[in-house]
């Protein structure tokens, strides 16, 4: 990637911020991991977790942003939001996979995005135009720009070649609330004996990155935020994964998205919405 100004918004340039930031939040909030967790609050019920980290990661994400990208808006999980006025947000999750952090798991992420407003892009409005994905525990930067293809430490990647839903190995992710793990519960008893096998890693925006690294097949999950999928479902998809919504008429996001080779994704759509 090239050098990046302040002025600068073409998407690599864009990318390479969230790149620079996500790396350097990660590598803090693995530093915070060694001396133990915190956890500073719920919200959505007792196992939707907040911890000290996650707090000093939007922190620390927000200020390095803002010092880059003064006119832009932030949307952070943790509550940050502020508005813009140069027509770009951007979308941020702190520590994506809060109880893998909470117990040691080597499976969560920094997700940052740039995201433009464009209602038919995803469920939100938004589309991401630049994102990274940092798992500080495997030291794995995933980003992509618009346009750019997507990378790992640099390298391109490219979803699998899985075209049989018979052998493809699916991912999923589960909510925080007992209504909709049920919701879930049923959609997953259509899928399981019908794949391959599928994988719970905990965190959305390090599964998404896995289908466009080809580790994964395919990935759907029901109830996700836009700081969920924003920077990992751009890497999808510039991997050249085909994302789904719940229909044709519903773009990709908070009711459902599915992402996968194209060749196998609408499979995985039916079966999983199959009455």
């Amino acid at each position: 990637m090239t050098a990046a100004t302040a002025l600068d918004t073409t998407p690599e340039a864009l990318c390479r911020i969230a790149a620079d930031v996500a790396g350097r939040a990660g590598r803090r909030i693995l530093e915070l991991r060694r001396s133990g967790v915190s956890v500073a609050a719920t919200k959505s019920s007792d196992n939707d977790l907040v911890t000290e980290a996650d707090r000093e990661s939007e922190r620390m994400v927000v200020e390095a942003l803002r010092e880059a990208r003064p006119h832009d808006g932030i949307l952070g999980e943790e509550g940050t939001g502020i508005p813009g006025t140069s027509g770009i947000t951007w979308v941020i999750d702190p520590i994506d996979g809060t109880t893998n952090y909470l117990y040691d798991l080597p499976a969560y992420a920094v997700s940052i995005a740039a995201t433009v407003p464009d209602e038919a892009a995803f469920a939100d409005g938004r589309r991401a135009v630049a994102g990274a994905v940092y798992n500080p525990r495997t030291d794995e930067l995933f980003d992509a720009w618009e346009g750019g293809g997507a990378r790992m430490n640099g390298a391109p990647i490219r979803v699998s070649d899985k075209g049989d839903l018979a052998t493809a190995l699916v991912g999923t992710g589960f909510g925080y609330t007992t209504e909709r793990r049920l919701e879930q519960l049923v959609v997953l008893q259509r899928v399981l004996p019908r794949v391959r096998d599928i994988r719970r890693i905990g965190s959305a925006a390090y599964d998404l990155c896995l289908v466009g690294a080809g580790r994964l097949d395919a990935f759907f999950e029901h109830g996700l935020q836009p700081w969920d999928y924003a920077a990992a479902a751009l890497v999808a998809r510039e991997a050249g994964a085909g994302l789904l919504g719940r229909d044709d008429k519903t773009p990709p996001g908070e009711p459902l998205i599915f992402a996968g080779n194209p060749a196998l994704v609408n499979a995985l759509r039916d079966l999983a919405l199959a009455r």
